[in-house]
């Protein structure tokens, strides 16, 4: 980014389709020019990537059962179960970040920097291919340019492209695996190459730890950053609870359709 950037440490953990409604939210704003860096926490939840085909993939029965919340991501993508972890999420004005492959590699290259910060020897995958939705879950496999720690998938990526203005967020697994999303998967599970950080480094890494990295890393990468005022976050929740009927809506979630 050339131009200072707002750094929001958001550590309270959210409902999931509140989160999404939030970084939504930012993709607008940044339609108008802001710049934002949000860090996050989730409510234990599973999320889809915007085109998957999650009524026919996954067993919602199963998922019922096991008591499991769900949301549709607005971004691309495949299945992430969210429960230990950091989420970051990047939204400004798409010129700043150049072309979409650009963009994901430069936003992985900083988070790589951050996770080497927390003495783990992390690398990009090599570029290549976008993984198909056919591929299964999200950390089933590596995407060009993703982060991995020998071989193993410490971080998993969607972006979206709204406008002028990019959105890219992602999950930083810190002490839970995808075990959740083999379990809840119809027919051959998928494989799960996750690596969680506290299993990388051999010690626990914990929330305020990983973003402490990844804020330090992206002010080497990016410069200076702000604070978000208090007016700006009222203005974001209350934008993103306007949009609770699509992001808890059992249709969109479950197809990707908005009921109606």
């Amino acid at each position: 980014m050339q131009h200072p950037y707002v750094l929001w440490s958001d550590p309270l953990p959210r409902a999931g389709w509140l989160n999404m409604a939030i970084d939504a939210t930012l993709l607008e704003r940044a339609q108008a020019g802001e710049r934002w860096l949000r860090l996050y926490a989730w409510e234990p939840t599973l999320s889809f990537g915007r085109h998957e085909p999650a009524d026919r993939r996954y067993d919602a029965d199963r998922i019922a059962a096991l008591g499991l919340a769900t949301v549709r991501r607005p971004t691309g993508g495949r299945a992430v179960w969210h429960a230990g972890e950091l989420t970051y999420a990047v939204a400004a004005p798409a010129e700043e970040l150049g072309a979409l492959r650009q963009a994901y590699r430069d936003i992985h290259l900083m988070l790589r920097d951050a996770i080497r910060g927390l003495g783990v020897r992390a690398e990009l995958a090599p570029l290549g291919r976008a993984a198909s939705l056919d591929t299964g879950a999200c950390f089933a496999s590596p995407a060009g340019g993703e982060v991995l720690v020998a071989g193993g998938k410490v971080v998993g990526s969607a972006q979206l492209r709204q406008g002028a203005a990019l959105l890219q967020h992602g999950s930083i697994l810190l002490d839970d695996d995808q075990a959740v999303v083999a379990r809840v998967t119809r027919g051959q599970p998928p494989i799960d190459r996750s690596l969680p950080l506290g299993r990388a480094a051999g010690r626990r890494v914990s929330w305020a730890e990983a973003a402490a990295a990844v804020a330090g890393a992206a002010e080497a990468a990016w410069g200076t950053s702000s604070p978000p005022r208090a007016e700006q976050l009222t203005e974001i929740l209350a934008r993103a609870a306007c949009s609770r009927g699509r992001f808890r809506s059992a249709a969109w979630t479950w197809s990707g359709q908005l009921d109606g």
